[in-house]
């Protein structure tokens, strides 16, 4: 089951889930064949095995689950599939973050404003970083288009952007010390 999510052979994984095989077998890591499909953006794996039953919210050694690595991988066909699954959408990853937040950080805008439009996702959930999707996607975002309109989406969907780092320093304090101007502009009229 596992070597087939890998691989995204989802003919396999209909064969093996007619077969028995248990949905929720773990590598070394503690992933089960969703979470390497999810990762992998094997949609058809994942489809196969999200109609099968297959676990949306299992963590892996690394407090991943198939639905907080759509927002490193950025894949909004993946992110559809695994809505169809009902995941638990306040789990937390490693860092105390929910999916919205690496992938404002990634700058995976069409993934974002899927999340904010589709679910009921904490738009200003703080990881323990102390940070926002906002205050990721403009410090460790690279202040072009693609984190443009990610900062567009989060203010669009409620993003409070008076909420400041830890050091009290703000969104869009940070877009105009590094020189996002068309950030720091946007911030700033949503402001006022």
């Amino acid at each position: 089951m596992l070597l087939a999510a890998g691989s995204g052979n989802a003919d396999k994984i209909s064969l093996l889930v007619e077969a028995g095989v248990d949905l929720e077998t773990r590598d070394e890591r503690e992933r089960t064949a969703l979470l390497i499909a999810s990762a992998r953006d094997h949609v058809d794996a994942a489809r196969v095995l999200v109609a099968a039953g297959a676990d949306p919210d299992a963590l892996d050694d690394r407090h991943d689950t198939p639905w907080l690595v759509t927002g490193v991988t950025g894949s909004v066909p993946m992110a559809e599939v695994l809505l169809a699954a009902d995941p638990d959408l306040t789990i937390r990853n490693r860092f105390g973050g929910l999916s919205h937040i690496p992938a404002s950080e990634r700058g995976h805008d069409a993934y974002v404003e899927f999340v904010l439009d589709r679910t009921d996702i904490a738009v200003d959930h703080v990881n323990d970083l102390g940070w926002t999707a906002l205050l990721e996607a403009v410090i460790l975002g690279k202040g072009t288009e693609p984190w443009q309109r990610i900062v567009d989406s989060l203010v669009q969907h409620g993003s409070d952007v008076s909420i400041a780092d830890r050091d009290g320093i703000t969104a869009e304090q940070h877009a105009r010390r590094l020189g996002f101007g068309e950030i720091a502009d946007a911030l700033e009229r949503a402001r006022s």
